[in-house]
């Protein structure tokens, strides 16, 4: 098959396209033939060696894919089905989806729901499935649109500009956060009502002014901290990116003087059941024109290349790769 292969050179990560052998079937396993695959800011970190994603060599990358399957040795799953994967270590630690096929267990996998198309499962991806996390979490911990308007960081990126698109459609007020001004068109049409400057959050006090019922950060250190420092009494902020650090320059005061909820948010290892359940949500709740207006298509080919983009915030939205018919 043909994939995007990751190997290291004198402690540098080197990116090419290359024809490989899949391992052998286990007990369990699942073979599927990919149809499209996302580029996520961990790809991007894991082919540019700048992040210490892939711990072994040599890797496929690829987090997340779409397809369907051409060999089961799961009852649960049956030749010509059509699968999404997402998380689970796959791209880190087992080979990944920038490829023409992938060989991964069975409980990994979730059956595309029906009405969903394959390309459209990648224009959500793991970004989207991430982003539904997030608003389920703030809609658990009680937030609804009536509490008041919930803030977005990095709002032009796949899981911010998904996550902006859904509390919209929702029915919350959303204010999104970036540090582009050519996004703020893209982020309005996405149902964002206010935009502010990323710079707004370079710095924060313990307790500031009351602003958000609820939040939804990629970012993390100082501007996870005004977050918190802003989020209204009995408010939630949901965490599930660290794009500015793993840091978090905060105090206790947020918590124990306004109630306030920090949820961390993590997609890799989420239950099937519940997988399954943020799916639907998803496919229920997007509406069509997300679909049109969230996605840059790029062959494999273009991987490296884009993944350096994405590391020069010069990415909007989510990028797709075209792999199989």
């Amino acid at each position: 098959m043909k994939a995007l292969v990751l190997e290291q050179q004198d402690k540098a990560t080197l990116a090419e396209v290359k024809e490989i052998a899949l391992p052998d079937m286990a007990a369990g396993d699942v073979r599927v033939d990919i149809s499209w695959s996302g580029l996520n800011y961990k790809d991007a970190l894991a082919i540019t060696g700048k992040g210490k994603i892939i711990r072994q060599f040599p890797m496929v990358p690829g987090i997340d894919f779409a397809g369907h399957v051409s060999r089961s040795n799961d009852p649960r799953f049956s030749v010509g089905q059509s699968v999404i994967l997402t998380g689970w270590g796959v791209g880190e630690t087992h080979w990944g989806g920038l490829a023409e096929q992938a060989c991964v267990k069975g409980d990994w996998l979730v059956a595309l729901p029906e009405g969903l198309a394959a390309r459209n499962a990648m224009i959500i991806g793991t970004a989207g499935f991430t982003a539904m996390l997030c608003v389920m979490a703030l809609e658990e911990a009680g937030v609804t649109p009536e509490s008041g308007t919930v803030v977005v960081t990095g709002a032009s990126g796949g899981v911010g500009s998904t996550a902006v698109a859904l509390l919209h459609t929702l029915g919350y007020t959303v204010a999104a956060v970036t540090g582009r001004g050519s996004t703020h068109d893209y982020l309005r049409k996405l149902g964002a009502g206010e935009i502010l400057s990323r710079d707004d959050f370079a710095e924060t006090r313990p307790l500031e002014k009351q602003l958000w019922a609820g939040a939804v950060d990629t970012v993390g250190d100082k501007v996870l901290a005004k977050l918190l420092a802003q989020t209204n009494y009995g408010g939630c902020v949901a965490a599930c990116g660290l794009a500015g650090g793993f840091n978090l320059p905060t105090t206790v005061m947020p918590f124990i003087l306004r109630n306030v909820r920090l949820q961390g948010v993590d997609s890799v290892s989420v239950p099937a059941e519940r997988r399954a359940a943020v799916w639907e949500r998803l496919l229920n709740t997007l509406p069509d024109d997300f679909y049109q207006q969230a996605a840059t298509e790029i062959t494999l080919e273009q991987a490296p290349a884009v993944a350096a983009d994405f590391l020069n915030n010069k990415i909007q939205g989510r990028t797709l790769v075209k792999i199989g018919g």
